[in-house]
């Protein structure tokens, strides 16, 4: 298998923690990888990536201008590489314009969309940014929301359409590609079966003793003590800690009921289809 492998998900539902997995089933070692230095890393978006391949500096360009540009990057990059590569995302799977996809399928092997519950995300994603809840809930549910669309400042990361919640997760489960979905409540409470699913599709080693092994090397209080002894350079500098809960149902500690109804109204129709919610409207996680 050659070409792209897209880790793509909405930010804070397990993309990191899938990564370091990766890293620490392909190293077959018996230490944990460092997790600054990870698989899929940079991030696609990473100006600099767009900035040596392309050879003209993003700062000179517009928004529009870049995503343009963006599918020729990631084209050149598969076409260069001699083995599979695995990145992260966050951009939504969209069109740049009428018929070019962001993501292009001549560079495209598949994707990893990793997906979580949208009131937990909506806890960790405002811890990450370091703003209220109300806010992050009110971005969740835009059509428009982007990252790093502002021009006050160089950020070393390029604009990122997200789209709403429900938009991300639709755009990408909806793309047509080889696409495996990964609920991060299975990740946590079913984590070999889950993960192996995932190494299957990836066509990696199957060997469930490598995976356990991979698993064990890659557990939150490892990530944690990593960080607190060395950083991480994903993390915002907003936040204090990247890996600070990753627990599953740790809205109901944080959010007030209108809070999770919110998120409910304007995802519930996604959280149905994804098993966020059963058939009496109550959340399953």
């Amino acid at each position: 298998m050659k070409g792209i492998i897209w880790l793509a998900s909405y930010p804070k539902s397990g993309n990191t923690w899938f990564r370091i997995f990766l890293a620490n089933l392909k190293g077959d070692q018996k230490t944990p990888v460092d997790i600054n230095a990870l698989e899929g890393s940079p991030i696609a978006s990473a100006r600099s990536i767009f900035d040596y391949n392309v050879g003209i500096e993003a700062s000179d360009l517009d928004f529009d201008e870049i995503d343009r540009l963006r599918p020729e990057v990631y084209q050149h990059m598969a076409e260069k590489s001699e083995e599979t590569l695995f990145m992260k995302v966050h951009d939504a799977y969209i069109h740049v314009n009428e018929n070019r996809l962001l993501f292009p399928l001549g560079a495209t092997s598949g994707a990893v969309y990793l997906i979580r519950n949208p009131l937990d995300v909506a806890v960790s994603f405002a811890y990450h940014l370091n703003v209220d809840y109300d806010t992050v809930i009110s971005r969740m549910a835009d059509e428009n929301h982007s990252f790093c669309d502002h021009n006050d400042r160089l950020q070393n990361q390029l604009r990122q359409q997200l789209l709403s919640w429900s938009g991300h997760v639709l755009s990408w489960t909806r793309a047509k590609i080889p696409i495996c979905v990964l609920r991060y409540e299975d990740m946590k409470q079913n984590p070999v079966e889950t993960f192996k699913m995932a190494v299957r599709f990836l066509k990696l080693t199957q060997e469930e003793n490598r995976i356990k092994s991979a698993l064990t090397l890659s557990t939150f209080e490892e990530l944690q003590r990593q960080e607190k002894k060395m950083g991480f350079r994903e993390k915002s500098p907003e936040t204090e800690m990247f890996f600070r809960r990753g627990e599953v149902g740790a809205w109901r500690d944080e959010l007030t009921g209108g809070q999770a109804r919110r998120i409910i109204m304007d995802h519930g129709k996604v959280m149905r289809s994804f098993g966020y919610l059963n058939q009496q409207n109550h959340v399953v996680f």
